[in-house]
């Protein structure tokens, strides 16, 4: 069966991006021009995927207004005779066919995905994390999509991270596969320390999923945070072998995390220096700036 849903959790608070998240959604954030979801919108449209399903929660209207058509704008653009605008106001309108669905309590990744069910049916999906933005000169997604069409199975994404930062993701146990860059997943472990991980591939914000995940998050109960956590759920299906097993593709492109402060600024500074429009001008003020010691 084609894949043609992604399923988008967007429910959470951005908490680390207070006072700006207080009446905006982390997810509507602008990297440069564009809030930092529709990147991620964009890649799965980019990747055949034409039905789309954000999971939301209290105070993410924006969400929906961002992604549906305003007509009073739209008028005012064409008055003006700013096609370029239009455009690009009517772009976010038609890139796919939007869904909603609320997460009302904040459960977790898994409890997100989970909320999807009624939607998704009995067939595989994809899972992209808003945090995470695949550099569009990337085919992580559709690679992913490929690995399943050739062997069924759940399958996640992977990137070497510093053992310093093991802490923060699910980090995977790996076989070696005759396939370049695919490892069979054995296990799975929820953000361990350092002395306790078992490598240093962690699980990023992308994921093609059997149907059988539904069955796992059922039955999954609160692991790390008194959440219910995606990872454990395919832990179960990487030890049990149901749908599949999991299947993991090893990432070395480039990927922006907007979920920290930091990070949010480096992705924001890649963008724009990869940007036709912005790039030559940009990277120039950037040398300026550099040479300076940052004191413009």
């Amino acid at each position: 069966m084609p894949i043609v849903k992604a399923v988008i959790p967007a429910a959470g608070l951005g908490t680390r991006f207070l006072p700006a998240t207080k009446a905006m959604p982390k997810e509507m954030l602008p990297v440069v021009d564009k809030p930092a979801i529709q990147y991620v919108v964009e890649e799965a449209v980019g990747a055949g995927l034409t039905d789309v399903l954000m999971i939301t929660g209290r105070n993410k209207n924006a969400l929906e207004n961002h992604f549906d058509r305003n007509t009073e704008l739209e008028s005012v653009l064409e008055r003006k005779g700013d096609d370029r605008r239009l455009r690009e106001v009517h772009q976010s309108t038609h890139l796919a066919n939007m869904h909603y669905v609320r997460q009302r309590d904040p459960m977790g990744l898994g409890h997100a995905v989970l909320r999807a069910n009624m939607h998704v049916g009995w067939e595989p999906f994809a899972v992209l994390l808003g945090d995470d933005i695949i550099d569009e000169r990337e085919d992580l997604l559709r690679r992913m999509i490929e690995v399943h069409d050739k062997q069924p199975a759940s399958i996640v994404a992977l990137q070497e991270v510093d053992p310093s930062q093991v802490h923060l993701y699910g980090i995977a146990t790996v076989e070696h596969t005759e396939d370049e860059g695919v490892v069979r997943v054995t296990d799975l472990v929820e953000k361990p320390s350092a002395d306790d991980a078992p490598s240093n591939l962690a699980v990023i914000g992308r994921y093609v999923l059997q149907p059988e995940i539904f069955d796992a998050l059922e039955k999954t109960t609160p692991g790390s945070g008194g959440e219910i956590q995606l990872t454990d759920a395919l832990k179960d299906l990487a030890t049990s072998g149901a749908g599949g097993g999991v299947m993991g593709v090893v990432f070395k492109g480039l990927r922006y995390d907007t979920g920290d402060r930091l990070d949010y600024l480096k992705a924001i500074v890649r963008v724009a220096s990869n940007r036709e429009d912005l790039g030559p001008d940009f990277r120039s003020w950037l040398h300026e700036f550099i040479g300076s010691e940052g004191r413009l």
